[in-house]
């Protein structure tokens, strides 16, 4: 859309959403670089994103004479030639100083990547007039001689939303100073073929005179078929707390899947600055805050006791030889050796967890629990445990029935936990792990939590804003469970649109190899805003689910299930928790026990 700046050739592919900006002229359209000739991504940059605050006319990113701030990049732990895990793919930032070429505006450049993965992962933004996103449609090219097609969408960096974001920054420099728009980066993941090794990518031609779609990064990230998830939970906000300065926390944690080797996921989602970890430990928990044994180091990035995690990305640690007990309580331990004030939480952890004293220290290493003297019942920073080896996992995406809202705390009663079980206490079908992707109050269509900033609000964003992250980018994920909309139709959102927002769920999911099943919506009628206008909608959505045609692999009748048979609109005493929408233990356990195991399987029927 704007004058272009091109250096030597353009890069990666991808959608941007145009932002409003001055008009400006295209510049005439050259012809694409022969795809056997890729070059590596960084000697395609063509535009300079990033100026110093103190000489912002250096960088040019929309053509308008605005620019990405380095010092606001610096403060959010975006380091020039840093690695950033995000959603499970690692990117390297640019090394270039600020003020010179550290993007590629795509226009079909052929890139040289190479890899094998089940999907290709790009570092993004968009520029334009309008603040529409951009498309293009790219080739990737594999060593055997295959190809494939993919399209890229990239939001805009000044008005696309802040749900999906990669990261948010407090201001854009411009030709009149610095003003205080948040400047957006995002991750796009697009599918490649299964089991083919990528040689080379082209990026979409100029989406037109709308929109530029520049690249920073890109990453075949390989979701390992060598891992099982053995614990997980979802970031649903990012809340106030503490302070928390040199405290070690002791979050509890119930592994599923067992393993003779695991890792931890740390994330710092939805943050505005890095967070320093400063060691962690793993141990199987013997009572309260105290291990059975001593608790085994954990490592990061091959051997470093700590890590410093940047704004809205993760952190793994390295795989250790510490064996997961199937169907156990787990102690993780992360000291945080500065002051945290906010932190990415999952709200309704229905566990108790602990927390050293103030300026404690590192206590990941005590075997006993005196050194916690509080409490806490949320999980701030740790999102995952994965074990090696096994045949992958089942991710259940959901609400807070999903989550276990008024299900027995510490118990593990979970409708997902019961699912585990039963996959453990077989052999006939993969003993599956499974992962616990439910937020309470969470929606399909329209986010609670707005995606940036310290907030009270800890619903997440919606399911489709999270599907990469929670879903797709899971360890070795084989099927995605959707029991979802209950709270779309609580709150007004239309059947029509719940309806097309699980079709676009099972699309993206299906896009990337997975099953998916979907569960009817339970009933709620007794619930302060369960109307008959809500009944109808839920019914209609249910409709939906129960027909053949409705785009699903399977289709898990919840409903049916736990509804009173002499009153189908209100769930039967006997599940009910109390309050008439959330089912209590018996309901949680008849729902997972109503559960076919083989429509979980890839390939059965």
């Amino acid at each position: 859309m704007r004058v272009r700046r091109r250096g030597t050739a353009l890069a990666l592919l991808l959608t941007a959403i145009a932002l409003p900006a001055a008009t400006a002229t295209a510049a005439p359209a050259r012809p694409a670089q022969h795809p056997d000739h890729p070059l590596p991504l960084a000697r395609l940059f063509d535009n300079k994103a990033i100026g110093d605050d103190a000489a912002p006319g250096a960088a040019d990113f929309d053509g308008a004479g605005h620019s990405l701030s380095a010092q606001d990049l610096a403060a959010a732990g975006w380091l020039p030639g840093s690695t950033l895990a995000l959603d499970g793919a690692r990117l390297g930032w640019p090394r270039t100083a600020a003020g010179s070429p550290d993007n590629v505006v795509a226009d079909g450049q052929a890139v040289a990547l190479h890899g094998r993965g089940g999907t290709l992962t790009f570092l993004v933004a968009g520029t334009g007039t309008g603040g529409v996103p951009a498309t293009g449609v790219g080739t990737v090219h594999y060593r055997d001689g295959s190809r494939s097609a993919y399209e890229l969408t990239a939001p805009d960096w000044r008005s696309g939303p802040l749900s999906t974001k990669a990261v948010a920054l407090p201001h854009i420099n411009g030709p009149a100073g610095p003003s205080a728009a948040a400047a957006r980066l995002y991750t796009v993941s697009v599918p490649l073929r299964a089991g083919r090794e990528v040689a080379s990518v082209v990026l979409p031609r100029d989406p037109g005179p709308a929109a530029d779609l520049h690249v920073f990064a890109a990453a075949v990230h390989a979701n390992s078929p060598m891992r099982t998830g053995s614990w997980s939970a979802s970031t649903a906000g990012y809340r106030a707390v503490g302070p928390w300065t040199d405290r070690t926390l002791r979050l509890v944690v119930h592994a599923g899947a067992g393993g003779p080797r695991a890792r931890i996921r740390l994330a710092n989602t939805f943050a505005a600055a890095p967070v320093d970890i400063g060691a962690a430990s793993v141990a199987v928990r013997a009572a309260g805050a105290a291990a059975d044994s001593a608790p085994v180091p954990l490592t990061f990035g091959r051997g470093r006791t700590g890590t410093r995690i940047p704004a809205g990305a993760e952190a793994f640690s390295d795989p250790v030889g510490f064996r997961v007990p199937d169907d156990t309580d787990l102690l993780v331990s992360i000291h945080l050796p500065g002051t945290v004030t906010a932190a990415p939480v999952h709200q309704e952890a229905t566990q108790v967890s602990y927390l050293s004293a103030p300026g404690s220290g590192d206590r990941t290493g005590d075997e006993g629990g005196a050194a916690f003297p509080e409490t806490l019942t949320i999980w701030p920073f740790l999102t995952g445990i994965d074990v090696d080896g096994g045949p992958g996992s089942v991710v259940a995406l959901g609400d807070s029935i999903t989550d276990g809202v008024k299900s027995t705390s510490g118990a593990n009663r979970r409708w997902p936990d019961v699912l585990a079980r039963r996959f453990r206490s077989q052999s006939a079908l993969p003993r599956y792990g499974v992962l616990n992707h439910g937020i309470s109050a969470n929606r399909i269509v329209t986010d609670r939590y707005q995606g940036d900033g310290v907030s009270t609000d800890t619903g997440g964003v919606s399911a489709q804003h999270r599907l990469e992250r929670d879903a797709l980018a899971q360890p070795a994920a084989r099927t995605v469970i959707v029991f979802e909309g209950i709270n779309d139709v609580r709150w007004g959102t239309s059947a029509h649109e719940v309806v097309a927002g699980l079709r676009a769920l099972a699309r993206r999911a299906h896009e990337r190899g997975l099953r998916v099943v979907a569960a009817t919506l339970t009933p709620c009628e007794g619930y302060a805003d369960c109307t008959p206008a809500v009944e109808d909608r839920r019914q209609a959505v249910n409709a939906f689910l129960r027909d053949p045609g409705n785009t699903f692999d399977a289709t898990l009748d919840f409903d049916a299930v736990i509804r009173d048979p002499l009153r189908p609109q209100r769930m039967l005493p006997a599940y009910d928790s109390g309050d008439h929408l959330h089912p209590g233990d018996a309901g949680l356990r008849a729902l997972g026990e109503s559960v076919d195991l083989r429509a979980l399987v890839p390939g059965h029927r």
